[in-house]
């Protein structure tokens, strides 16, 4: 992989400044020939490549060599860019795929507890997301799946890796198509399955490249570019755990760049709806560590909730309809902490010591868009993305089902801010009786209060 100073990564529980689902295993290494650098006023440096640019606020993206960096007179200060590799939870691995052929005439609302549980159909008899636009910045979302050809805005996703490819998934995973689905799903003419806002403006911003990684810089230009193109909702199912709180000059710089660009983006309307992690840490007493970039400003972090038992017999009892927990009960893998969290929401939970007994405990999990590759020339190798659907579990699915109900709400409310969006949002959430308000915040999203 050219472009690295060192070839010593890093590995931390969940990461450093990126990757989806935090808390999977993740390396990181520093790039030589790439840079954050915050300029001198509207100086622009000379000498170098500019990559991205990120109108409005204090910090551009260059290539080219440290000593470049350090002679601008044009930078104040810099940091090497960050480069993400990703592995995705064990527990997605194990979960069926169906093509869209096969899954033509399935009773797919049955299969989206999230959705029954948030009584999304009453909330769109009020709005279905007309109005509003989110942007999804993940790993690219497939724009040949039937259910997201709608409502997917064309001319304004974009790929931020500079692989080469387009805003699809180039090579890379179907994490984005799921997410974006949760979000927006149209239901495919009537075959398919149900997001939370089908009307919104879906807008794919790709920052993960055909070898999963994901550039820290690629990131911050993708939330600096949703706010300038007017999104109204920003989701990140993507995040970094532990990283060290206080961690020298480095990590001072790196969290001023990124809470510059949350709050820049805050203060254009944009509201950025982020996992909180898949590590089931308690993000309130963890020492001197924090999460990233939930825990960053103006962040709604968003904890997972998931049934155990739904559409199987969890309990022994001979009953299908029983539930072990209901939708609303914390995912065991979820990150929590009470002033860490904002809200609670279907993320998918897992019975771990079913997998591999023949029930279905994958209802478990939240099902919607997803893609697989085939092989169609023969020659071996995967090379065609089919769509499908199927399921996954993570705080990167809940998040979604935060930022699509977003969407309701500014749909409904046209004046509203990003900040008067979230508050809607937290003052319509309760925490359920019986549970901790560590795993919720302000509580578990209500759609339909919330408008």
């Amino acid at each position: 992989m050219p472009g690295y100073s060192r070839r010593q990564f890093l590995t931390l529980s969940g990461g450093v400044l990126g990757g989806i689902a935090a808390g999977t295993t993740v390396t990181a290494a520093t790039r030589s020939d790439r840079f954050i650098v915050q300029t001198r006023g509207k100086r622009t440096p000379r000498g170098l490549d500019v990559v991205h640019e990120m109108p409005g606020v204090r910090f551009t993206v260059v290539e080219g060599s440290e000593r470049a960096v350090r002679k601008s007179k044009a930078v104040k200060r810099f940091a090497p860019d960050l480069e993400i590799q990703l592995n995705e939870p064990e527990v997605n691995t194990e979960t069926p795929t169906l093509d869209a052929a096969d899954y033509e005439g399935q009773p797919g609302d049955f299969l989206q507890w999230d959705k029954a549980d948030l009584d999304v159909p009453q909330a769109h008899e009020v709005t279905e997301g007309e109005g509003t636009r989110v942007s999804v910045i993940d790993s690219g979302v497939l724009e040949s799946h039937p259910d997201l050809a709608g409502p997917l805005n064309l001319d304004l996703s974009r790929n931020f890796t500079g692989d080469g490819g387009d805003h699809n998934p180039v090579g890379g995973d179907d994490h984005g198509t799921h997410v974006a689905g949760i979000i927006a799903a149209d239901n495919g003419g009537g075959i398919g399955v149900n997001g939370t806002a089908p009307k919104t403006d879906l807008v794919d911003c790709r920052v993960f490249s055909a070898e999963g990684g994901a550039s820290f810089a690629d990131i911050l230009a993708a939330v600096v570019y949703s706010a300038n193109v007017g999104a109204d909702v920003a989701n990140l199912s993507l995040g970094a755990y532990p990283v060290p709180r206080n961690d020298g000059q480095f990590g001072q710089f790196y969290g001023k760049v990124l809470n510059s660009t949350m709050t820049y983006a805050n203060k254009e309307g944009t509201l950025l709806v982020i996992a909180a992690g898949n590590d089931s840490a308690d993000l309130q007493h963890d020492g001197n560590v924090i999460s990233l970039p939930n825990e960053g400003a103006q962040a709604l972090s968003v904890a997972a909730t998931g049934p155990i038992g739904y559409g199987w017999d969890a309990d022994g009892d001979g009953e299908l309809s029983d539930l072990a927990a209901p939708p609303e009960s914390p995912a065991f893998y979820t990150n929590y902490g009470t002033n860490a969290i904002t809200l609670g929401a279907p993320g998918g939970d897992a019975d771990t010591d079913a997998i591999g007994t023949g029930v279905p405990w994958f209802n478990d999990l939240v099902f919607n868009a997803v893609f697989d590759y085939v092989d169609t020339d023969g020659d071996g190798e995967p090379d065609t993305q089919v769509p499908g659907y199927g399921w996954k579990a993570g705080t990167s699915m809940a998040a979604p089902n935060v930022a699509g109900a977003a969407a309701l709400v500014k749909s409904a409310n046209p004046r509203y801010n990003a900040n008067q969006v979230e508050s809607a949002l937290k003052r319509a959430a309760d925490v359920p009786s019986g549970y901790e308000k560590a795993y919720y915040g302000s509580g578990y999203l209500n759609v339909v209060d919330a408008l």
